[in-house]
């Protein structure tokens, strides 16, 4: 079947509702704290907030790169304030002024509480403080970004086999512990770190013209065909098949160290390779980049959807997490659009719409607002995830409406994909 015209544009402005409609409202309205600074630390699914729950980079960053973009495509004044209110509290708060970088957390009255430095934060706030660069044209920010660019060349890269160590104590020396969080693995380098931190690197290039910055963009990428992106025989109905996916973890060396796969990293990997491919001057990479990216997305729709919906995590043997988390499911809408624009194959198209039916029957909280974490496989919310957490953040699914609306829309985009490279 046929996609029209028109259902093309309403899959756009149907991402833009979502946006206004289910996500801005909530933080907005539930997400400031008042009484202390920044924005809460932590609110239940049924919206209360725990006034002394610790703060973390990550959730503070990604407010801050979320409402810095929507800012820039709005004229609506609370996206700015959200922005500029995001900023402060992040160079107040989170930047370590004697060491260096940020801190992982603070309390809820803002002062440090977990100081170790992990290369994962400091990506994140590299990609906010660029995105903060055109709410008010702030040299502060894009310096800040490049002075943690700096940091991150000099005290966390691996100068013998490349990529970037996980986890740094405060004065960045090496931790004992690696781990990004309690469910990782304790290895020295995982595919997630390096995922964003080549996400940080792209919205970098883009928008200083930095020659290190575009040197190591390319080798980030180099090193995710090279080493990050792996391939092995799975069986299938026809048989053996071979299954492209990303490593999870990997030791100092880039020996694998798991044999799981993350659907959703796959998938959000495919379009940013894309992406990153855009800021790199050499046509034979760009090619590869895209046969990579194309593969990532082809074995993620053949083993991961389910249905209308993204699967969590598999191994050789199948299916190991069948959950549909809210964050999957945007980076699944977009990675899927993007392989459509790569190839015109029609069933990308269809995957991305699915998904997004997905999200407003069963993900949408019509209740409380936001979206609920997760769902179960036969699409049940839990109820007992929290609404805002150090991971629950309005990134992914704001991320997702503003490319979906940008490369949809024909207000907004003017339907660049057919005349796109």
């Amino acid at each position: 079947m046929i996609i029209s015209d028109n259902t093309v544009a309403i899959f756009g402005r149907r991402a833009e509702r979502l946006w206004d409609s289910t996500i801005a409202p909530f933080w907005l309205t539930h997400a400031v704290d008042h009484k202390h600074g920044g924005f809460h630390g932590w609110i239940t699914n049924d919206l209360q907030v725990d006034e002394q729950a610790e703060k973390g980079i990550i959730l503070n960053s990604r407010i801050l790169w979320t409402f810095s973009r929507a800012a820039v495509r709005s004229d609506d004044p609370r996206y700015k304030e959200a922005a500029e209110r995001a900023y402060q509290y992040l160079t107040s708060h989170f930047f370590d002024e004697q060491a260096g970088g940020v801190y992982w957390t603070v309390d809820y009255t803002g002062k440090p509480s977990d100081k170790k430095k992990r290369v994962y934060a400091q990506a994140f706030a590299i990609y906010a403080l660029t995105a903060y660069f055109f709410v008010n044209r702030e040299r502060d920010a894009i310096n800040q970004a490049l002075e943690l660019f700096y940091l991150l060349e000099s005290h966390c890269r691996d100068r013998e086999h490349d990529g970037y160590f996980e986890t740094f104590e405060r004065d960045w020396t090496l931790a004992t512990d690696q781990r990004l969080s309690e469910v990782d693995q304790d290895e020295k380098k995982s595919m997630n770190a390096h995922l964003h931190i080549l996400e940080a690197y792209t919205a970098l290039a883009r928008h200083t013209w930095n020659e290190q910055v575009r040197e190591r963009l390319h080798a980030l990428v180099e090193l995710f065909i090279s080493r990050i992106v792996q391939t092995r025989e799975v069986r299938a109905e026809s048989g053996l098949e071979t299954e492209w996916y990303l490593g999870m973890f990997f030791d100092e060396q880039w020996r694998v160290q798991s044999d799981r796969r993350s659907f959703g990293h796959d998938i959000e990997a495919s379009w940013l390779l894309t992406e990153a491919g855009k800021e790199i001057n050499n046509q034979e990479l760009r090619a590869r980049l895209r046969e990579v990216s194309l593969s990532l997305a082809r074995s993620v729709y053949d083993r991961g959807l389910d249905g209308a919906s993204l699967l969590y995590e598999a191994d050789p043997r199948g299916i190991v997490n069948d959950e549909k988390h809210w964050w999957v499911q945007t980076e699944a809408a977009v990675g899927f659009v993007n392989a459509w624009e790569l190839t015109n194959d029609q069933r990308f198209l269809w995957a991305a719409i699915r998904v997004l039916n997905f999200i407003e029957n069963h993900l949408v909280d019509k209740e409380h607002g936001e979206w609920f974490w997760k769902t179960s496989r036969d699409g049940r919310p839990a109820r007992d995830m929290p609404k805002l957490s150090q991971w629950k953040c309005p990134y992914h699914n704001g991320r997702m409406c503003f490319e979906v609306a940008w490369r949809f829309h024909p207000s907004t985009r003017a339907w660049h994909w057919r005349n796109s490279d």
